[in-house]
């Protein structure tokens, strides 16, 4: 299998959010949807005390700060980066 160009990929952004992951799960699919998720395409990176990572489509994600502002569960956004080495400064 060939190695997609640079130009291809899909580019990705980093966030660390204060909650839990199911409500970050269902806070997404609420607000954004099936069809939303799947554009989002978020992967749990890793998941501590009430810290979670998720890894999420740079075109998505002001849907998906939105769909976390506008949870009903007390999730906020701490920081957002382009890499993961970034999120630990």
């Amino acid at each position: 299998m060939l190695a997609l160009k640079s130009s291809a990929r899909d580019s990705k952004r980093y966030l660390l959010i204060k909650g839990l992951r199911s409500s970050v799960e269902k806070a997404i699919l609420e607000y954004i949807g099936v069809l939303g998720w799947a554009e989002a395409s978020p992967v749990f990176v890793s998941e501590h005390a009430d810290e979670v990572v998720v890894c999420v489509n740079r075109e998505a994600l002001t849907n998906v700060r939105a769909a976390l502002a506008l949870a009903k569960d007390n999730l906020t956004v701490l920081r957002v980066s382009g890499t993961l080495k970034g999120l630990e400064k």
